[in-house]
């Protein structure tokens, strides 16, 4: 699910669709948010991709990049000049999802 999501992705940044590319890269990191969590042994609420997204913001455990890239993810379009915006969704994604891969299931990272 989570390399369909990231291939949909770049296919979609290939042909223009930047808004098409972010909803894809956000459910990448929601697959690998519910993987990483369900691995832990945490409680998880079922939520959208922007909910996951938002939850990683909060874990103060994550590296700033981790919960950076997950800002900049949340922000709408609409606000890209005023709030973190970022220009390479992917990018972004594949950092979350390289993190949450990686992570162990330690205790503080929950």
């Amino acid at each position: 699910m989570i390399d369909r999501e990231l291939a949909a992705a770049e296919a979609a940044w290939r042909q223009g669709h930047e808004g098409k590319a972010r909803v894809c890269a956000r459910r990448a990191v929601a697959s690998a948010a519910e993987a990483w969590w369900a691995r832990s042994g945490r409680s998880l609420r079922q939520g959208d991709a922007l909910e996951h997204l938002r939850r990683i913001q909060q874990q103060e455990a994550f590296p700033s990049a981790v919960r950076q890239a997950a800002e900049r993810l949340t922000t709408a379009v609409t606000k890209r000049y005023d709030a973190p915006f970022t220009s390479d969704p992917i990018g972004d994604a594949r950092l979350i999802v390289g993190y949450l891969a990686a992570a162990t299931t330690d205790q503080r990272l929950a």
